[in-house]
């Protein structure tokens, strides 16, 4: 019973607070939300538009290179050369995505955070245009 207290306890914790990260300015977040794409490029967005968590933040690895860290309502957006990449969300069970970025195209990832033994989780997801967009709609973006 002192168990499950501490628990529900600390997921109200969770709720509760918001995570802090460095946000991008309003025009760059407007651009990225056009969508448009270069003949010669790919844009990737992870998003994570979900209010459970809040007051985690979780890092996120293009290629072992960090990219920021993401908070409830934001998503952040690389514009990259057409190959293969890593997309990685450190967490207490670290999430991995590959990814084959063809020009011209968008990818959409959602970063959806799960419940931990002991701190949060996450899960990448490949996702469609359709719900994609919807979901970095209603985000932010980071720098």
């Amino acid at each position: 019973m002192k168990y499950s207290g501490m628990v529900l306890g600390a997921v109200m914790l969770t709720m509760a607070g918001c995570a802090s990260v460095p946000m991008a300015d309003s025009a760059a977040d407007t651009q990225a939300k056009s969508f448009a794409t270069a003949a010669d490029k790919a844009n990737i967005y992870i998003y994570r538009n979900e209010s459970f968590g809040a007051a985690i933040k979780m890092p996120v690895l293009l290629n072992d290179q960090s990219v920021g860290d993401t908070a409830a309502k934001t998503y952040i957006f690389r514009q990259v050369e057409p190959g293969s990449y890593t997309i990685t969300s450190k967490s207490e069970s670290d999430s991995t995505l590959q990814l084959n970025a063809e020009s011209g195209k968008n990818y959409f990832i959602w970063q959806e955070i799960k419940m931990g033994a002991w701190t949060a989780g996450s899960k990448l997801q490949l996702v469609d245009e359709i719900k994609g967009t919807a979901g970095v709609n209603q985000s932010k973006m980071i720098k």
